[in-house]
């Protein structure tokens, strides 16, 4: 005798990961971490500081339409790691793509009104930020899949206008021009990986 419940080779694989580069609208919130350094802007208790002397922001990810509303992703910002810039610049270079998807500005557009909404008063001004972003699929401490986000979806993506909807560019958090916190001086990508080492967990 065979059939659907007795044979369970053809059943749907039981895996709660979201599949490699969906896109998604999402909304980021920060989970504060209690580290500060004023001499890098890091300030009002976001970064978060591991026993290796890592620095990350702990980010949420909360999807907000589509087929996979509602579900959320966990990964890590890089801001700062003993072992070398690389983590850092692409936490900076994440953190550039969210602006520029949440914002509406092209990864190309280095006008003076482009640059200004590149900038932040702190990352305080990152959460709560909704954009759009590509789901990517890294491993856990157990070696197990789980979805990251290592990549935001900026305006110069055909899917951008569909996947962000009507919702207005958010502008209001961009500082006055000169007003923004130190930032290292190495350039990031507009793409960058929030990276997720196993040391920095």
């Amino acid at each position: 005798m065979s059939g659907p419940w007795n044979d369970f080779n053809s059943a749907q694989s039981n895996t709660n990961v979201i599949p490699k580069g969906t896109l998604a609208k999402v909304r980021l919130t920060l989970r504060p971490g209690g580290f500060d350094d004023p001499s890098q802007g890091w300030t009002g208790g976001w970064a978060r500081r591991a026993a290796t002397g890592a620095v990350y922001l702990d980010a949420e990810y909360t999807v907000l339409e589509g087929p996979y509303a509602r579900r959320k992703v966990w990964s890590l910002i890089g801001l700062y790691s003993p072992k070398g810039p690389d983590w850092a610049n692409m936490g900076r270079g994440l953190i550039r793509g969210i602006l520029n998807s949440a914002r509406g500005v092209s990864d190309k557009d280095n006008s003076p009104e482009a640059q200004a909404r590149r900038r932040i008063n702190g990352f305080g001004d990152l959460d709560g930020v909704e954009f759009v972003a590509r789901i990517d699929i890294g491993t856990d401490t157990n070696g197990e899949d789980k979805n990251e986000i290592r990549a935001a979806v900026t305006p110069d993506h055909r899917d951008y206008a569909a996947l962000m909807g009507a919702v207005t560019p958010q502008v209001s958090a961009a500082p006055a021009q000169g007003h923004a916190p130190q930032q290292p001086s190495q350039p990031a990508s507009a793409t960058g990986a929030a990276g997720r080492p196993s040391w920095a967990q």
